[in-house]
């Protein structure tokens, strides 16, 4: 009945034709009506795999925190009998290898296995050792250094570490086609260059405060090494980006001002996430009066310490420079709607946990020796130190003399000798 009334409507159709019209549309409509399949649901694990992954978890945490007890361990014995010489993060870093050595010998003799133990996950450094250390530093900066000192630290930090990265990259490539040591192409040479042209803020916080150096000297060398993330990370991303497909017509001017956006975005955007949280965990804390209960006014300021850097991490910003202004706002505003209680508590728990950060990551920095299969080529290594220096010394004595012109406390030779390493 309704192929005939079909037929009538549509007189200059074929029966045959007419049937196949009436499939593709049946078809077509079943294809719309049919519900979205929903996401998939990552699997659980259950039973047996779920109880042995729990077991080596729970390794894991009593392998991490029996290293802990022996790095404090060493820093106390090291305090005890004044050896002043060799600075903590040496030290800790000595007995990582030296416990890795272990470790590997145990295995090797088949008496037992702790290669998933010892391993050092990025993302646990990233997420979980990173943030208090970074915030802490941030909590007690000593502001007046850091701002008096913000335009150093910024030349350093950007034309610096842009120098720097264009030296070594330039070197690991050009040596590369003069089959001096391994090949890379362009876009990886610039972007190693710009991963190691960048200071190690957890090195630097841990060395310095051990040696006790000028506090110039220290918030120089420290804000460089903040800031400059944001710099490599601009970097890297804009070499990888140019072998992009998309990116084959854009000419240099285009490829200059993309990434001179990106790192503005990525520089105040970083600042003005983490400075926008700590004015309101300032807020909230004054108009929230929790000085009666001060767990709860405890548990409310670490909260705030690592909301930026979760968000800054998430949307694609630096969670390091998000994290460190939130600690200088928090410390500037925060810090006085406290509780006396809580006041001390914070400070004490935020010393006591970078500490354990900072011992963590060293300890297992000196693991790692034993923990990877490393492929050493030494002409590589030898040749990148080399051009590592020179980048740095490149970057450092030009714009540490031209800086001086400017400055009433003028960097030092000494200071400028320090900088260099």
């Amino acid at each position: 009945m309704g192929e005939k009334m079909a037929e009538e409507e549509f007189p200059n159709t074929t029966h045959e034709g007419f049937n196949v019209t009436l499939h593709t549309t049946l078809v077509v409509t079943t294809k719309l009506v049919l519900p979205t399949p929903a996401k998939p649901i990552l699997p659980v694990q259950t039973g047996e795999q779920a109880q042995q992954e729990e077991q080596s978890s729970g390794m894991t945490i009593f392998f991490s925190l029996l290293v802990l007890a022996i790095c404090i361990i060493l820093v106390h014995l090291l305090i005890q009998y004044r050896l002043h010489f060799l600075p903590e993060s040496v030290a800790v870093v000595s007995l990582g290898i030296l416990m890795g050595a272990v470790i590997k010998i145990i295995e090797f003799k088949k008496l037992a296995n702790w290669k998933e133990e010892e391993m050092f996950r990025p993302n646990m450094f990233f997420l979980l050792l990173l943030p208090p250390i970074i915030f802490e530093s941030g909590y007690s900066l000593h502001k007046g250094n850091f701002f008096q000192n913000i335009g150093s630290i910024t030349l350093f930090a950007v034309f610096g570490t842009a120098i720097s990265a264009f030296v070594v990259g330039g070197g690991i490539y050009f040596l590369g086609q003069a089959d001096v040591i391994s090949k890379l192409n362009m876009t990886d040479s610039f972007a190693f260059g710009s991963l190691i042209s960048a200071v190690d803020p957890v090195a630097t916080i841990a060395i310095f405060n051990a040696l006790h150096v000028d506090p110039v000297l220290n918030m120089l060398v420290f804000g460089e090494s903040i800031l400059n993330d944001a710099v490599s990370i601009v970097l890297t991303n804009t070499a990888e980006g140019l072998t992009r497909k998309n990116m084959s017509d854009v000419s240099g001017w285009q490829t200059f001002l993309q990434a001179l956006g990106y790192f503005l975005k990525m520089f105040f955007g970083s600042a003005a996430l983490g400075t926008l949280t700590g004015l309101i965990s300032a807020l909230v804390l004054k108009h929230i009066d929790l000085r009666k209960t001060p767990s709860l006014e405890f548990g409310m300021m670490i909260i705030f310490a690592y909301l930026p850097y979760g968000l800054a991490e998430g949307i694609s910003l630096s969670g390091i420079m998000a994290i460190l202004f939130s600690g200088i706002v928090m410390s500037h505003y925060t810090h006085h709607n406290l509780s006396p209680v809580t006041q001390i508590l914070m400070q004490q728990t935020l010393r006591t946990v970078a500490f354990l950060c900072e011992t963590c990551v060293f300890a297992f920095l000196g693991l790692s020796i034993f923990s990877f299969p490393h492929k050493f080529e030494i002409s590589f290594v030898i040749w990148c130190i080399v051009l590592v220096l020179f980048g740095r010394a490149v970057n450092i004595f030009p714009l540490s003399y031209l800086l001086n012109f400017f400055r009433d406390h003028k960097i030092t030779p000494k200071m400028m000798f320090i900088m260099w390493f």
